[in-house]
Formats: structure tokens, sequence, C-alpha cells
């Protein structure tokens, strides 16, 4: 069994719909969490509120208040790539997270992430991801290391005040030349089904948008292409779906064009997706800064 050194947090909402208990609400809200595991984790004073106080079986449910608890899993993947410290300063760390390495705890990932990685390397406790990669995509990352000041680098991204570029690999044809041809992609995107998986809603007026992308073709093989892509907004597998739309999904995707069947990571065919850059003004120092990853993408290694 691995658990969690870190505890997770989770907000009891402020409307109840019928929970007399906090327990009654993780049941509800961990529907793959057998109930059975909740009441052990209660008795084994796993779960408490913020002040550390424990929360017990009949505790009764506090709209709004936080719950902490631990993540725990029978057998945790190892994942056989390592992570690399990009920058670091009192505010900030910058790290090239590796495929297949999740950046937060989830699923069976508890210490195998990158966010608790960095902070078993740095012993900075309260390190925090600004923003996310997928499991699958690799490259830059963001994190807080100064709750004082993170409100500051929460805002570049909310505030679209960062510049993101990605690279991706995409099968082509070798009779339409693509090199410098772009393509701007508006629209909205939307839970599909099974839930974890998106898609386009053709039914949607540009009011209602809320994906943007643009692409570029930069680099062209025979039956490859490097793309660049900038996504002005952050929708959960924006790229992914906008380069299906365009006609050329990414490399080794098993989500589109088609959800492939649940299997084990292949290591050896990681998707070609890549966090190649982040550009902001720091909002505390009022430097410019341009990180560059120290991963690559290369359609040469596909042919």
């Amino acid at each position: 069994m691995t658990i969690s050194k870190y505890p997770s947090k989770v907000y009891l909402p402020q409307e109840n719909h019928g929970w007399t208990t906090v327990l009654d609400y993780l049941i509800d809200k961990f529907q793959g969490i057998d109930k059975a595991i909740w009441h052990q984790r209660i008795l084994d004073d796993k779960v408490h509120w913020q002040d550390g106080t424990f929360i017990k079986l009949d505790t009764p449910y506090r709209p709004q208040a936080a719950v902490f608890y631990y993540r725990e899993v029978k057998k945790e993947p190892v994942i056989p790539f390592e992570h690399n410290l990009i920058y670091q300063n009192e505010h900030i760390l910058i790290a090239d997270k590796p495929h297949f390495l999740p950046v937060n705890e989830s699923g069976a990932f508890v210490n195998e992430c990158l966010q608790n990685r960095l902070r078993k390397e740095t012993g900075i406790d309260e390190l925090q991801a600004l923003h996310r990669l997928d499991r699958e995509t690799a490259g830059l990352v963001m994190f807080s290391i100064n709750s004082q000041t993170r409100a500051y680098y929460h805002a570049l991204f909310a505030n679209k005040t960062i510049t993101k570029t990605y690279q991706a690999i995409a099968k082509t044809p070798n009779n339409i030349q693509l090199i410098g041809k772009q393509w701007e992609i508006n629209n909205r995107m939307i839970k599909s089904d099974p839930s974890f998986v998106m898609s386009i809603d053709k039914q949607a007026s540009s009011k209602d948008y809320n994906a943007h992308s643009k692409i570029r073709c930069i680099k062209q093989s025979e039956h490859l292409s490097l793309f660049e892509l900038q996504p002005i907004t952050g929708k959960t597998h924006q790229l992914r779906v906008h380069m299906q739309s365009i006609g050329y999904p990414i490399l080794n995707d098993k989500f589109y064009p088609t959800l492939l069947p649940k299997s084990e990571d292949n290591f050896d065919q990681p998707l070609q997706l890549l966090a190649q850059s982040l550009d902001f003004k720091d909002p505390v120092t009022q430097q410019q800064h341009s990180f560059q990853s120290k991963l690559m993408l290369s359609i040469e290694e596909h042919i």
C-alpha cells in the first residue's frame, strides 16, 4: 500500500444535497472508492479539518469547510523517466515533465507525480503546480513555491498574460505542402462520452466559444510533420482535439480520433506532444522570462 505524504483537499459545497455527515459526502463524491475504505480512513485518523482536528464517522456536514485526506493506492506504477529542474527563484520553479508522469496525484499515482517528486527533491512542501499538463504530455510546468506571491502567478494563466508554445508531430500526406500553413481554431469544447473525452460542439454560436488555438506547420517529411501550437485558452485536451479537427491527430494519441481500449503504458510510443516554451513578464520581479524545454520532438526518429 502506498500512502501520500501530502494531504489532498476537497471543499464541502455550500448547498447540501442531503449529506448528514462528512462521511456521507465523501462516499457520494468519490463513488469509485468503496465506502468501507472511507470508514477505515476515518477510523485511522487519515481525514481531518484544516486545523488538524480529526473527522469522525459521525462528524456533521459543514458547508464550505475544507476537508483534508491522504490518498492511497494498493500498487503504484513507477515511471522510468527523470524530470529536470529548469529554473528556481524564491517564488517559482520551472521543471520539465517527462511523458507518462502526472503533474499531480491522480488515479493510481500518489508519490509518483511531478509535484511530489519535486517536493521531495527540494524539501519545499508548499510547492504547488500553477497549471497542468496531461499525463501523456511532456514539457514545461510552472510551480509556485511561495504562498504569499502565488496569486500573482495564478493570474498569469487566468488573465492569459503568459504565452505557452507546444510542439506536436502528426501523420500527414506527402502530396500536400504544409510548411508555413497556419490554422486559427476557435470553437466550443464539451465533455463527450465517456466524460474524460472532449468533443467540439458544432451547434455552438461564436459567443459561446471557449477553446482558441493557433497552429502552424514548421517542418515536414514524407509522412510526418512537426507543428507549433499556441493555446490561447486552456481547455482539457484542447490541442489534441484541435489537431484532430484540422485532420492531423497527434501521433500515438490513444484518445483522438478514436478512443482505444485501456492498456498498459507503452513507454516506446509516447504521445508526440511537448510543452516547449513559457514566455511571460514576472508579476513580482518584473523580469521578462523565456523558458525552453530541454526535451525535443523529432520527426526523424519516426521515419
